[in-house]
């Protein structure tokens, strides 16, 4: 059973950083969802940050306040970004916020 709830995890947690984020554009952005949907699907990038930690690949750890563009400041900062005017700016603002709260609900799916 372990092996299969792991399967739908995996399935929640990728299709939450790479599917959501176009479903999110088209609701928000719908005349340029698609530009919109591949920003926040590339907020991925803010994994890189995983590349610091030693090892760089826990299952157990939860990146949230544990890798620097994971924690609160950082999430501060994104939200921040909302005001900036470029449309494209917020895209990414938004972006990294669905991305940390992916990485929670992987977490909590992960305590189960």
């Amino acid at each position: 059973m372990d092996f299969l709830w792991d399967i739908v995890r995996h399935t929640v947690h990728y299709g939450f950083h790479f599917v959501v984020p176009f479903l999110i554009a088209w609701w928000l952005w719908r005349d340029r969802w698609r530009v919109a949907g591949a920003i926040m699907a590339a907020t991925i990038l803010i994994d890189l940050d995983h590349l610091l930690a030693d090892p760089i690949f826990d299952p157990s750890r939860c990146s949230l306040g544990f890798h620097p563009l994971h924690t609160i400041w950082a999430a501060g900062a994104y939200a921040a970004l909302l005001a900036v005017p470029s449309w494209k700016v917020r895209v990414a603002a938004v972006g990294c916020l669905w991305h940390l709260a992916t990485d929670g609900i992987d977490f909590a799916l992960a305590s189960v």
